[in-house]
C-alpha cells in the first residue's frame, strides 16, 4: 500500500533538523540544503518552526508544468521523478503550490519520495506516513 508523508504535529518540532539530514544522506548527500523537506522558523528565535514537504498531490501541478515527462504520478500522490528525462528548466518548482520543490547545485529538482525514512529520525514524531489507497 502506498504511503505520503505528512506533518503529524508541527507545535512538536524544536528545530533539531534531524529529518533534514535523515532524507539528505538518504540522498547521498550531507548537506541538509539537499533534503527534500525544509524546517523553518516562522518568526524569529521565538517563533513556531513550519515543515515543509511534499503534500503528495492526487492531481500534481508539478507533474503537469513539466513538459519532458521527468515527473510521473505516483500511486498515492505525488510524483516520480526521472533524472534522465529532466531539463532542469525549473517548471515543476514554479508550479508547486505549497513550494515543497528545492533544486541541487546542478538544477535538477529535489523532490520527496514519501519512503518516511525521516520520520525515523525525528525525536518529537513531528512528521508521519500515512497509508493511502
Amino acid at each position: 500500500m502506498a504511503k505520503v508523508l505528512k506533518v503529524a504535529d508541527r507545535r512538536r518540532c524544536i528545530g533539531c533538523l534531524s529529518c533534514r539530514q535523515a532524507c539528505a544522506r538518504l540522498r547521498g548527500e550531507f548537506s541538509i540544503a539537499n533534503s527534500a523537506i525544509e524546517v523553518k522558523t516562522s518568526g524569529g528565535y521565538t517563533g513556531e518552526f513550519v515543515i515543509n514537504i511534499c503534500r503528495g498531490c492526487e492531481e500534481p501541478a508539478c507533474m503537469e508544468a513539466c513538459k519532458f515527462g521527468a515527473l510521473t504520478k505516483r500511486n498515492g500522490g505525488g510524483v516520480i521523478f526521472h533524472k534522465d528525462k529532466c531539463t532542469k528548466c525549473g517548471a515543476c518548482g514554479v508550479a508547486c503550490a505549497v513550494n515543497a520543490i528545492r533544486f541541487d547545485e546542478e538544477g535538477y529538482p529535489i523532490i520527496c519520495t514519501h519512503c518516511g525514512y525521516c520520520t525515523k529520525y525525528c525525536p518529537h514524531r513531528c512528521i508521519t506516513t500515512k497509508e493511502v489507497l
